[in-house]
């Protein structure tokens, strides 16, 4: 039914497509969502459970003569940063994309307020991308408002100054900046599998806790495959494998080779289920 009023709608005066669901109205409504709010305030107060943290506990470091990243937290705002990405990228960075993608498409659906968008008329695929465009770009502003925070945060507690390595060795101030930029924007690409399952999980169902939990979940049974040692050479086709490679760059010499596996498998992966929501969603009976 939806599919004839756009199609009766596109010969009417002043119709355009394009302007339907406009990317502007799409992220004011998103951004009043209570959860994007909860969310922010999460990611923004983590730096600070962090340095109350390492306050009360006098500082990062072990009873052993490693030294790894986490060590190296109170050294200065770059490695207060370096260290909340860290200890955010494995889990906690999961979760803002997995909600602002899945639960985009499904909570219309959950408020019956779906069908009525696409009566509007709203095209199909032009209200998937809308929504698909606003939630990539909130998980994107998510990854940047944690080092962002954090590097305020390490600088006013612990200073300006080069980002310390693990390794031995140091990074100027300006080439730590450019680092962490790599580093944000490899763990975005690395969870654009996230992003692209939580969508199209979105466009399946009328829950988005079904959404949300489905893509949050199936990303913890991949990260547990990934220690799984018995698989051998299979792990390498897991996104999981490769979400630390941003390592990497917090390294005297910048390697790009594992980054690069990386983000390769995860566009690969992320285009397929994004065609795969395009499609179905398509063809799907809207009834909500």
């Amino acid at each position: 039914m939806s599919s004839t009023l756009i199609d009766s709608a596109e010969v009417a005066d002043g119709y355009r497509a394009g302007r339907t669901l406009p990317l502007r109205v799409e992220l004011v409504r998103q951004l009043k969502r209570r959860r994007t709010m909860v969310m922010g305030g999460i990611l923004v107060a983590l730096p600070f459970v962090l340095l109350i943290a390492f306050q009360v506990g006098g500082g990062p470091g072990g009873d052993n003569n490693r030294v790894n990243l986490m060590d190296t937290a109170t050294l200065s705002g770059a490695n207060f940063a370096a260290v909340n990405l860290f200890a955010s990228a494995g889990f906690l960075l999961v979760i803002p994309v997995a909600l602002f993608c899945g639960d985009t498409v499904a909570s219309e659906a959950g408020w019956s307020s779906l069908r009525y968008l696409l009566a509007a008329p709203v095209p199909r695929a032009r209200l998937l991308w809308s929504k698909l465009v606003v939630g990539l770009g909130l998980s994107l502003a998510a990854m940047l408002l944690l080092p962002l925070v954090a590097l305020a945060v390490g600088t006013a507690a612990y200073g300006w100054g080069p980002l310390e390595l693990p390794t031995g060795g140091e990074l100027a101030a300006g080439t730590a900046a450019q680092r962490l930029l790599v580093t944000v924007a490899y763990i975005f690409v690395s969870q654009l599998v996230t992003a692209a399952l939580a969508f199209w999980l979105s466009t399946r169902t009328d829950a988005p806790l079904g959404a949300v939990g489905g893509a949050v979940g199936l990303t913890i049974v991949g990260n547990v495959l990934d220690q799984v040692t018995a698989l051998g050479d299979w792990r390498d086709f897991l996104p999981s494998h490769w979400q630390y490679a941003w390592l990497d760059a917090v390294r005297p010499r910048l390697e790009w080779s594992d980054m690069i596996q990386g983000t390769a498998l995860s566009i690969t992966y992320a285009l397929v289920l994004f065609a795969l929501a395009f499609r179905g969603f398509a063809r799907k009976d809207v009834v909500s």
